[in-house]
């Protein structure tokens, strides 16, 4: 089995997982008290990540979808329930393959191409939570990978819903802006647990 169908048999087996949660049960949660005081949550989310410049083995421009792995930990300054409420993060996204992609947003060299293997990206990220369920992120961060770092700017966005005390199931959606080099989207899907 290739890394790449086993990455995506994972990321089939973990949407049927939350997708088979009982639905009573997930109402019956989101009625109970948010816990408070509970400032700390980390979350594992898994997701794919899409570049729309890559490029394929021989050289020619190709749309990839790359298996990736999310953590995150996050801490909220307040936890009141149904409140708008402020957090910051520290959230790691690593791609668990090799790829070649343009980097097209760089005005001197728009059409050098480069090479990343298994790059790591944590971000320091701002949180405003609006309600219990959505949440707008904004952050900075450095994309590790031997060939070269890429600095960049992550913007996203979850939809979360709690199922039991303390856990969350969630969504998300960000945008990787690597300065001078290339983007990518993400979307994911994860679980949390307050602290």
């Amino acid at each position: 089995m290739t890394s790449k169908s086993f990455s995506n048999s994972i990321f089939i087996k973990a949407i049927i997982v939350v997708f088979s949660l009982n639905l009573p049960c997930v109402s019956m949660a989101q009625e109970e008290k948010q816990t408070n005081g509970s400032h700390h949550q980390v979350s594992l989310v898994v997701g794919h990540t899409t570049i729309f410049d890559g490029k394929d083995e021989n050289g020619d421009k190709q749309v990839l979808f790359l298996p990736s792995w999310g953590i995150d930990y996050t801490y909220y300054f307040k936890t009141e329930e149904n409140k708008p409420t402020w957090g910051i993060g520290l959230h790691t996204d690593i791609i668990t393959e090799t790829f070649k992609v343009t980097k097209n947003l760089d005005s001197e060299n728009p059409e050098e191409e480069i090479e990343r293997t298994n790059p790591i990206a944590p971000a320091i990220m701002g949180i405003y939570k609006t309600s219990r369920h959505w949440a707008f992120l904004l952050g900075f961060g450095e994309e590790f990978a031997k060939e070269e770092n890429l600095t960049f700017t992550r913007a996203g966005i979850e939809y979360g819903a709690e199922i039991s005390a303390g856990w969350e199931v969630f969504g998300s959606f960000n945008y990787d802006f690597k300065w001078n080099a290339y983007d990518s989207w993400t979307l994911g899907i994860g679980i949390a647990k307050k602290l």
